[in-house]
């Protein structure tokens, strides 16, 4: 079972698609969570994905505006496409009869 920080890094890199590197994972997560995030917990999060077969990274090119730097790109596999599924159906069937899910949840799922 995914923890949520990573279900979320799994849905800002599925959302991103090819723009999706650290900084972009961040940019997305801090917007939806409104909360800043440590860069050092999105590439510490990305290497226990990739290590699980969720994720898998490589080194883009060197651009100028990154100081000549290269970006390490992500990329979400199926495995972390269908461990996210579960994550969210999880997340989902235990809140359905919680007060605050919407009247009709129980339909959702």
């Amino acid at each position: 079972m995914l923890g949520e920080f990573e279900y979320m890094l799994l849905t800002a890199a599925a959302g991103l698609g090819d723009a999706a590197y650290g900084a972009t994972i961040r940019q997305e997560i801090e917007k939806a969570t409104q909360k800043s995030c440590a860069i050092g917990a999105i590439y510490t999060t990305i290497d226990r994905l990739e290590a699980k077969g969720l994720v898998r990274t490589w080194m883009g090119e060197a651009t100028s505006q990154r100081g000549g730097r290269a970006k390490r790109m992500v990329e979400v596999t199926s495995a972390g496409v269908k461990a996210a599924k579960e994550f969210y159906s999880a997340v989902m069937r235990v809140s359905r009869t919680s007060s605050w899910a919407p009247s009709g949840a129980e339909k959702l799922i």
